[in-house]
């Protein structure tokens, strides 16, 4: 009978794009972009987004819908992306959910409460105003004495912080329990999940030639834009990495060579979180890269294994 819907997730740089193209060229299928920043208007190249001339044509969903201005969170994403599955199903093509972002992919398979009683408007002003006059290292370091899982998972990811600080003062709950909890509740669709690993070696260098690529293409001159047209450091859109760092750079914080290392070295450091959640998964299909590191038809042979797979 086989699948109705796929997950092609794995950490940065590992060629999630390429492959869900060749996915969904075999399938006739539509993507939907499980990203945080591909969703931003003018965020392209510190994104890594697929531009539309090269997107072969495929049928693209959740990239370039919101300002820079404006939030997106995990609610907003599952609400869009279960939208997007009705309306791809709906004309008889196969759902390709492709993206980095474990903690939405997991909140849209598994379904996630967003409950009223768990956000508190002045706590969480409270708590930004803290890390504003403290820093991020402090609420890491606050987080990590009664949540060490958060605390990891949300390593230099403010808005996740301070939200696992708010969680806990509200409930007197753990968000990682939480987290584990939905987790374990039964899928919303029937789906193959599938995450891409490789070596670490090769994955880093992987990185490291995307960040030196992207300053390359002007990453510089898109951040410059984006604070002309009025985005600001504490803004949603600002928070991706690649974006802060030069942000700060531009600001006087530091010369652009640090800027460029710290993006590379943090990118780095997320790459293995990444990887560390989605090890947490369930029901996952690992697909090893390191056989066809060399091969340029690599993103079809890698399809083609996956498409036996979605189909039992």
């Amino acid at each position: 009978m086989g699948h109705k819907l796929a997950v092609i997730a794995g950490p940065t740089a590992s060629g999630k794009s390429e492959i869900s193209l060749a996915l969904a060229k075999r399938l006739d299928g539509e993507i939907i972009s499980a990203d945080s920043m591909q969703v931003y208007k003018g965020m392209d190249i510190g994104s890594a987004k697929l531009m539309p001339e090269k997107r072969q044509g495929i049928v693209h969903h959740l990239i370039d819908i919101l300002e820079p201005t404006e939030e997106f969170n995990v609610s907003v994403f599952c609400k869009k992306a279960h939208e997007s599955v009705k309306e791809i199903q709906s004309r008889g093509h196969f759902p390709l959910v492709c993206g980095g972002t474990g903690f939405y992919t997991r909140a849209f398979l598994y379904g996630a409460s967003f409950g009223q009683g768990e956000t508190d408007p002045d706590l969480r002003s409270m708590l930004e105003a803290m890390a504003e006059e403290k820093g991020l290292s402090y609420m890491e370091d606050h987080l990590r004495q009664f949540d060490p899982v958060s605390a990891d998972l949300y390593h230099c990811n403010k808005k996740r912080i301070i939200r696992a600080i708010e969680y806990h003062r509200l409930t007197g709950l753990l968000l990682s329990d939480k987290n584990e909890e939905e987790s374990r509740r039964a899928p919303l669709y029937d789906a193959a999940y599938f995450v891409l690993t490789m070596p670490r070696d090769i994955l880093y260098r992987r990185i490291d030639d995307r960040v030196d690529r992207m300053m390359e293409e002007g990453l510089v001159e898109e951040v410059r834009r984006l604070i002309d047209s009025g985005v600001t450091r504490d803004m949603t859109s600002m928070q991706g990495l690649g974006y802060r760092q030069i942000y700060d750079h531009l600001m006087g914080s530091y010369d652009l060579d640090t800027a460029v290392d710290m993006i590379k070295q943090q990118t780095r450091h997320f790459a293995k979180r990444q990887l560390t959640w989605y090890r947490k998964e369930k029901n996952v299909t690992w697909v090893d890269l390191t056989e066809y590191q060399d091969d340029k038809n690599a993103p079809d042979k890698v399809a083609e294994y996956m498409q036996k797979v979605i189909n039992g």
